[in-house]
């Protein structure tokens, strides 16, 4: 647990530092600027489409004439802008968790390495195209069993339970193996996979729920479009900094686990502390007694 809080400030610390911003300016272009792009052109016809469909269903139909008799009539027309906001969350997240991959892991990876474990020997058990067979397969997986969980949704505790854990499962899979591919071996990797399933799990779970927190503002974009293209942008950017700060304290803990796996100092509060918003390097302190 102690490795698990330390790991997590550490991340929180590291996610000030310029280089870290700078590195999410190109995930956040792309998807932005796509996401803006494809609503703009589209959202009206995607908007009356849905709510054709939606309002053809003869399963709804005992539902409109409840909230008709409750004088919630207007609820029809914000139903057809929250589907379609339900249905594009989990591509963007995808495409973010994608690039923020292919783009700031290794970066991230890199920047905690040199800082924390300059003389960490890099063993490289896994190849770029492992890691990216690993990705698509696990986000394949997880994109199913969010297709499968979706009846549930109506269910209100399941709706604050099912995405986070099923987010959380793909983050943990996808950035455990991207920030141990360059410096563990494949057999290093297994062991501390195996022998901290758990937190790492945990860590992923918890990254799942902060990365819940965007949903708001897409609800909010669905009633409000006029400011829809501006909150594009930011529940993107919300996503990304989640995914930065995920990769963050994963390399943290891992580094540290295998750090600690080949004997090394655990690093852990009272021998280091994370740099500063400066940039600067981690300043020494001795632990009081």
């Amino acid at each position: 647990m102690t490795l698990l809080l330390d790991a997590f400030w550490r991340a929180a610390m590291y996610c000030l530092l310029p280089r870290v911003m700078l590195l999410s300016i190109l995930p956040l272009v792309v998807v932005g600027t796509l996401t803006g792009v494809l609503g703009y052109v589209y959202w009206e016809s995607a908007v009356a489409g849905v709510r054709s469909t939606v309002e053809s269903w003869d399963l709804l139909v005992p539902m409109f004439q409840w909230l008709d008799s409750i004088g919630a009539r207007s609820f029809r027309s914000v139903l057809a802008p929250l589907l379609i906001v339900a249905l594009a969350v989990p591509v963007i997240v995808v495409l973010t968790l994608v690039l923020v991959g292919v783009t700031m892991t290794p970066a991230i990876v890199d920047l905690v390495a040199a800082r924390r474990f300059p003389h960490l020997q890099r063993r490289r058990g896994a190849t770029f195209w492992q890691g990216v067979v690993t990705s698509l397969g696990c986000t394949v997986l997880a994109l199913f069993a969010l297709l499968v969980s979706v009846p549930f949704w109506f269910i209100p505790p399941l709706v604050l339970l099912l995405p986070p854990l099923i987010w959380g499962w793909l983050a943990y899979r996808v950035m455990s193996f991207d920030v141990l591919a360059e410096h563990a071996s494949s057999e290093e990797r297994l062991a501390l996979l195996r022998a901290h399933r758990g937190r790492l799990l945990a860590i992923g779970v918890v990254s799942g729920y902060f990365g819940a927190a965007p949903s708001v503002v897409w609800a909010f974009g669905a009633f409000t479009l006029i400011f829809a293209p501006l909150l594009v942008f930011v529940a993107v950017w919300i996503y990304i900094f989640v995914f930065a700060f995920s990769a963050l304290w994963f390399a943290h803990y891992a580094l540290t686990a295998l750090n600690m796996l080949r004997g090394g100092r655990p690093h852990l509060p009272g021998s280091a502390a994370p740099p500063g918003p400066d940039g600067r390097g981690e300043i020494r302190f001795i632990q009081s007694p």
